[in-house]
Formats: structure tokens, sequence, C-alpha cells
């Protein structure tokens, strides 16, 4: 979507701040012995509290209020029996409709003990996002926010999945433009515009460019052995530095 008036700022920061403190929630609360289904319950609690709705649930009638992707699994992990184990890298996805907005965003922790490998990639994924916010202005062309996460992932030694991808958002949980993908198309010669509503969320990994779906219709896996990051923010485009909707509460992210 794109901002007509106050009342879609206020629409979409008020969603955003929603799910940032189910996101941060969430994580804090990720430790070893925990099902992803008590975990997701935190989250679909948490939306309620709010009076919010599991966008997924509303949009795709998704198994799970939130996605929960653990080690090899990329993205749409659903909620279930797998219990959360020490050394696990835990991507929590949120996204929710609340009085007609949406916003979606995302995060990466390991459940301690970490490893160099899996530190150094929740720290380039995020510092992807970051970079990639700095090129999200109007007038910018989309595949600079691409160039910029490719690059940030070539620097610290990982791949981007190529085929998970941010996108439009505001009314709906995914709209035009589509497709804001993690690495450089030079064929992409769509710009942003002012009050345009994107959700940016770079995919790092260990060594897979492309994941794929597993039987239960949901689940991306990349290679044998991946390990892949997320972190997503919803932003407005403005003529400088964007709106996050979706910034902590806690500092760093």
């Amino acid at each position: 979507m794109t901002i007509e008036n106050q009342q879609d700022i206020d629409g979409i920061l008020k969603a955003g701040r929603v799910v940032a403190h189910v996101r941060d929630t969430m994580l804090n609360a990720i430790e070893p012995g925990m099902t992803t289904a008590e975990l997701d319950q935190l989250g679909s609690d948490l939306l309620d509290n709010f009076g919010a709705k599991s966008a997924p649930r509303v949009t795709y009638n998704f198994p799970g209020a939130t996605c929960i992707s653990i080690n090899e699994e990329a993205a749409h992990g659903i909620p279930g029996s797998r219990v959360i184990q020490a050394g696990d890298i835990v991507n929590v996805d949120v996204s929710a409709e609340l009085d007609g907005y949406f916003a979606d965003t995302g995060g990466t922790v390991v459940v301690p003990p970490t490893t160099t490998l899996k530190t150094r990639l929740c720290h380039a994924t995020q510092l992807a996002l970051k970079n990639a916010l700095a090129e999200a202005r109007a007038g910018v062309l989309i595949n600079r926010i691409g160039r910029v996460i490719q690059r940030t992932a070539k620097q610290h030694d990982f791949t981007v999945i190529k085929n998970l991808a941010g996108h439009g958002i505001g009314r709906s949980l995914h709209e035009e433009p589509g497709d804001i993908v993690s690495y450089f198309n030079r064929r992409d010669t769509r710009r942003l515009h002012y009050g345009q509503v994107i959700a940016i969320e770079p995919f790092l990994s260990t060594r897979s460019t492309i994941v794929n779906e597993t039987d239960d219709g949901w689940t991306l896996v990349g290679d044998r052995g991946n390990l892949s990051a997320q972190f997503e923010h919803t932003i407005i485009v403005t003529k400088g530095k964007p709106i996050v909707a979706t910034l902590s509460q806690v500092a760093g992210f």
C-alpha cells in the first residue's frame, strides 16, 4: 500500500509495535526443552491480547500463529512437537493484522551455547538488514536493496537465499511490489515510491542459495547441513531514512 493520510501511518505503526513486541517476547522466551508449539502458543496469546489476528492464519490458513524455523529450516516452519535444543538456531517470523493494517517482522537467535559460525551468521544477517534499510528511500531502484544484502553476505562469507524475498504490505500481508530479493537483479527497473509500505527480509545462509518445500507443504529447507538466518522489518518509505514500524523496544534491533 501507499500511505494516504495520518490514519494510515498510525495504523501501520500500531500493527508494527504489536508484532515487534510479540517477536521480541518469543525470542527472549526460547529455551532448551520447549516445543515450537509452546513457543507459538505464547505468540498466539499475545496477539489475542492485543486484538490482532495472525496474518498467515487469516491469509493462507497456516497451521500456526507464527512461523518458527530451526536449523535446516529456512522459513515457514510449522509449530509442533519439535523440541528446541541447546545450540539450535531459531527463527521466529511474526505477522499480524490489526484494525485493517498488516505488519511483518522476524528475528533469529542461537540457543546457547553458540558457535562462531552461528554468531557470525546472525550478525551478518542483521547487518544486511541494516544496510538495506539505508538504501530504502523514495526514487531508489529496488534492486539496490538486493545488491547491498548480497554484498554484505559475501563480505562475511555467506550466501543469500534467492527464492525468498521481501514484499509490499499494508492492507494485506503480501502486496506489490513483490519479490524484493536479496541479490542484485539488474533487470529489475522498479523504483521505490514515497509512502510505500514494504517488508525487507534478508535470508543469509551457510551454503544454500535455494530452498525447497518439504512434504508438509509449508516448511522450506536448504541443503543438508545448511543453516540460515532471517531478520525483517516493515517500513514506510520516505525521501530520507525510512520509518521503521517494527523497531524493538530493546536496543540493537
